[in-house]
């Protein structure tokens, strides 16, 4: 694996190439990215760098930030985040719920919503929505949430129940994903619960909620450079795959963004990373770590083998229902995944690995990485 190389291009302005950069340099270029190796200090900090963190799976989602967190950031700083209005999360793109920063999120939808529209539109025809359907659920979500008010996905279908509007089947999920997609509402401060870390978030109208919109002047070209501050080195590919746009859109955004990235290698095409450069490494990151399923490090590139040899990438997904399996890295290669349980009565249980190259880290390592999250989720 170590022997691997990446093909190089020359800096912008530079005269002649530059050398072949073997992969563990760009692994370790991409762990700085992603505030693995120098993390952010705040959970917000770490939010608002990542840009779109993917949270499907709540838990999951916010242990991605507070692994990028310095510190020891527990779950309950996550969800006082959310509580702050600081980070909300929405179905940004790719038809995927990511957490973004509450200030982001309306810019990121005028790029991403109108494509996300239309590869609903079938789903849609199957369950009976059509324009008149979305727009009297919004009507009746508006009237709801209106004046600070909050609810939580089961109390807004019962709204709309009540109103009219079936929910039946899938058609209260797709009717939700619509009316965020619309950027009308987003998931916003947690739902409370007694019984171990919560698993909800309240929705709340996004035009009430989020205060300090600020839209970018030329958004493509700083989605674009926001995806490389915390992913590159990468490329066009890359984004169009983490974005679900057209190559072509993501090309033309790079091209745009150009005069604030660097082009560090060519694989086959322009790899970049931000002019400013990632930041040094912090003294306290761990080099093993436990990270989630759906991980920004692991599922985010139109080519995986980087940090993963790809005899392992079956195992660890996207498998045919669309799940990708948590991840044990050691100094940014995927070694090997881990399981655990966040059921009542069950997230105090011990995360189980399953090496797939048990000598990649010694047997402490593992278990310190493991600790680390169940700290996390205990809090």
């Amino acid at each position: 694996m170590m022997g691997r190389m990446v093909p190089s291009t020359p800096p912008l302005g530079a005269a002649s190439p530059a050398p072949a950069r073997p992969i563990a340099a760009v692994r370790q270029e991409r762990l700085r990215s992603h505030r693995l190796s120098a993390p952010a200090g705040t959970v917000a900090e770490a939010a608002r760098h990542m840009l779109a963190t993917q949270s499907q799976e709540f838990w999951g989602g916010r242990w991605a930030l507070a692994a990028r967190t310095r510190g020891r950031a527990t779950v309950r700083d996550v969800d006082a985040a959310y509580d702050r209005g600081e980070i909300v999360r929405s179905w940004t793109m790719r038809g995927t719920i990511h957490t973004i920063p509450t200030a982001d999120l309306e810019w990121v939808l005028s790029i991403t919503a109108e494509r996300q529209r239309r590869q609903a539109a079938a789903v849609h025809r199957a369950e009976g929505i059509d324009a008149d359907e979305v727009g009297r659920a919004e009507r009746l979500a508006r009237g709801a949430l209106g004046g600070g008010n909050r609810l939580s996905r089961k109390e807004l279908f019962e709204v709309w129940e009540q109103g009219g509007v079936s929910t039946a089947r899938q058609r209260g999920y797709h009717l939700l994903v619509a009316l965020s997609l619309r950027a009308v509402v987003c998931q916003g401060p947690v739902v409370p619960r007694e019984t171990g870390p919560t698993r909800e978030q309240f929705l709340v109208l996004a035009e009430e909620w989020i205060t300090d919109a600020a839209t970018p002047a030329d958004p493509p070209a700083e989605f674009f450079v926001r995806f490389i501050a915390s992913h590159g080195p990468a490329g066009a590919r890359d984004f169009a795959w983490w974005t679900g746009l057209p190559l072509g859109v993501s090309r033309a955004a790079a091209e745009a963004a150009s005069d604030r990235l660097t082009v560090v290698a060519d694989d086959p095409e322009p790899q970049y990373v931000v002019a400013a450069g990632a930041p040094r490494r912090s003294g306290s990151a761990p080099e093993v770590v436990a990270l989630p399923p759906f991980e920004e490090y692991y599922l985010s590139y139109a080519d995986r083998t980087v940090p993963c040899a790809p005899e392992f990438l079956r195992a660890i997904g996207p498998s045919m229902n669309g799940i990708v399996r948590p991840i044990i890295v050691v100094r940014g290669e995927v070694v090997g995944v881990w399981t655990h349980s966040v059921a009542v009565g069950r997230h105090a249980d011990d995360p189980i690995p399953e090496l797939f190259a048990p000598g990649a880290a010694t047997d402490a390592e593992i278990s310190a990485a493991l600790d680390r999250y169940r700290d996390f989720i205990t809090a």
